[in-house]
């Protein structure tokens, strides 16, 4: 009779680690070059003293009593110190990815997210919530729309029932 881990198994399980090495390598997209490398670092330094920039508007107080600025100026510091070492370093860097298709993802998630939170006043959060858990899993994630569905709104109604009912915050809510 034959294993669990038999039945389950499949042609890769098979291979050797260089094999499996091997084959990662023939799959994988190809690679950028050091001018995509630069370009990505300079959009992280822009994003990263933009964000400085805001955050300094905001205040930023003191380790003590703490203005709405300090936290995003320090992530904003350690975005600009990692953009500016990936700009000096990484130019030689040969993992990075060539943009494809697949790259404009974290777009559309930034882009759903950034209408979540505009609409959260407007109309609440459970259906701008509801519509970018569906975007996310469903045509980011690739689920299924079964799954997707129960999902999102098993998502949504958690989070009413944590945020709304039991920690009673003032966030935006339509019911």
């Amino acid at each position: 009779m034959p294993d669990s881990a038999d039945v389950l198994a499949g042609p890769e399980d098979d291979l050797t680690p260089e094999q499996l090495a091997a084959q990662w390598e023939e799959e994988k997209p190809p690679a950028a070059g050091p001018l995509a490398n630069a370009a990505s670092s300079l959009v992280v330094l822009g994003i990263g003293v933009g964000s400085l920039v805001l955050s300094v508007a905001m205040g930023l107080g003191t380790p003590e009593a703490p203005q709405p600025g300090l936290w995003p100026f320090l992530v904003s510091c350690v975005m600009v110190a990692l953009a500016l070492f990936q700009l000096v370093a990484g130019r030689h860097n040969r993992d990075a990815e060539k943009f494809t298709r697949m790259s404009m993802a974290p777009v559309t998630g930034l882009v759903t997210l950034a209408a979540m939170v505009s609409l959260m006043p407007v109309i609440g959060f459970e259906l701008p919530a509801l519509v970018m858990c569906i975007v996310w899993m469903r045509f980011l994630g690739g689920e299924t729309w079964r799954s997707t569905l129960l999902v999102s709104a098993v998502v949504v109604v958690s989070f009413y029932g944590i945020f709304v009912l039991a920690l009673n915050t003032s966030i935006p809510h339509l019911f």
